[in-house]
């Protein structure tokens, strides 16, 4: 309760959010995430990914999911052989 107090108190302060928003580190952080955002749209159009069905998107998220499961299971079994 507190808690949401604070926050809604610092969320409310302008001149609080106008300091961060002029920080570096603020600056920096959105920077990177906008340059996070064109790579990533670059790279999806080189991979033919922006132009995928909603049935290869589907594949796409099933073989993922299946790739994942390996791992997981990889990494178990390393465990297992490990505390042998």
């Amino acid at each position: 309760m507190v808690l949401r107090l604070l926050m809604r108190y610092l969320a409310n302060n302008e001149q609080l959010i106008q300091r961060m928003a002029d920080s570096y580190p603020m600056r920096r952080a959105a920077q990177l995430v906008v340059s996070l955002m064109y790579r990533t749209k670059s790279l999806a159009r080189e991979q033919g990914l922006h132009e995928m069905t909603p049935e290869r998107f589907k594949s796409f998220i099933s073989m993922f999911k299946n790739n994942v499961k390996q791992e997981l299971e990889g990494v178990k079994k390393d465990l297992k052989n490990k505390k042998d």
